[in-house]
């Protein structure tokens, strides 16, 4: 994986950098966010963590223009999205470098954190500063991270866009997931086909410059949390950070994707405590693997009204549609001359 080091990470802080989250506070207000790629549209009533970490502001542009030749030989403007290496220390020891869009680039690395298995909850960190001027995040804990250098010797490259990165056996702590049972965490047709609705209408990125993956949490059929970026591990992470700081608990929502379902995806969404995901993509095997032995429940394929459910149908709500008539194609006979 990339890495930089940063020189000047640990130069004064001007007062306008400094921030924090509230709760009830909308995450999109985080700096200058000119694009559609951080939305959370909707207040949740939660328990509040206590002892919240300081985190900066770090806002920016998504997009850039560029100027293109097309196939029909016609120079026009387009928007490509803005992909940017940032670099995490944690207590001034490098730890991985992401590449990112750089829409919620606090939220990121709280939530790679938690996801990683690093930190337990945003009370042990005590601040997250990114500064884009050296491409990096500067994460400071209350008490250390306890073996973080023999807890992250071992890498597992996943197959993440922009490739990604498990440290240690992760897999491991899945044994203590609980999730909720199926009589508990349901989904019905109807609310499915709604998510997809609106879904379907959100305003993104990748409307307008193509090159990101989009997730978002959803309860029933209200959209909570979306977040854009390069790879769609960053952009799980990143919501993983918005419910730890909101203290949003994962037993009656929805996860929806646009990447493929593998096993690194499914396991962040079992370690946030969500039994139910949504993707516009396929299942790789290990991923439907996983997804069965922890009773989760997979859609795949999602688009419009369609769907595959690939596990999980114990959770699932049947309302099948009506079967349409087969179309059935007739050649044309070659005229007789």
């Amino acid at each position: 994986m990339m890495r930089r080091r940063a020189p000047g990470l640990n130069k004064p802080r001007t007062p306008a950098l400094q921030g924090r989250f509230r709760l009830g506070e909308n995450p999109s207000m985080l700096g200058p966010q000119p694009e559609a790629s951080l939305v959370s549209p909707t207040r949740v009533a939660t328990e509040p963590p206590s002892g919240l970490p300081h985190m900066t502001r770090a806002g920016g542009a998504l997009t850039r223009d560029i100027e293109i030749l097309d196939e029909y030989g016609q120079r026009r403007t387009i928007a490509i999205p803005i992909e940017r290496p940032l670099t995490v220390f944690v207590d001034k020891r490098e730890l991985v470098t992401l590449m990112t869009l750089g829409a919620a680039p606090e939220l990121l690395v709280l939530g790679y954190l938690i996801n990683q298995r690093l930190v337990g909850s945003p009370a042990e960190v005590a601040s997250i500063t990114v500064d884009w001027d050296v491409s990096a995040a500067a994460v400071k804990t209350h008490l250390g991270i306890e073996h973080l250098e023999a807890r992250t010797a071992k890498r597992v490259v996943t197959t993440g866009c922009g490739q990604g990165t498990v440290f240690g056996d992760v897999m491991a702590g899945l044994d203590a997931v609980r999730l909720p049972d199926a009589a508990d965490a349901r989904i019905r047709q109807s609310t499915l086909n709604a998510v997809l609705e609106v879904m379907r209408q959100q305003d993104s990125v990748h409307r307008r410059a193509g090159s990101v993956h989009g997730c978002a949490l959803f309860q029933g059929a209200q959209l909570l949390m979306f977040v854009e970026d390069v790879g769609r591990h960053n952009a799980i992470d990143a919501i993983a950070g918005w419910m730890a700081m909101q203290g949003v608990r994962g037993h009656d929502k929805l996860f929806y994707t646009t990447g493929r379902l593998t096993s690194e995806m499914v396991m962040k969404a079992a370690h946030m405590g969500v039994p139910m995901i949504v993707s516009r993509n396929g299942v790789t095997q290990m991923g439907h693997d996983l997804a069965t032995r922890l009773g989760m429940t997979l859609f795949g394929r999602a688009s419009n009204r369609h769907f595959l459910c690939y596990c999980g149908f114990d959770r699932f709500d049947s309302e099948p549609e009506p079967m349409r008539p087969s179309v059935r194609v007739v050649s044309a006979s070659p005229q007789e001359g």
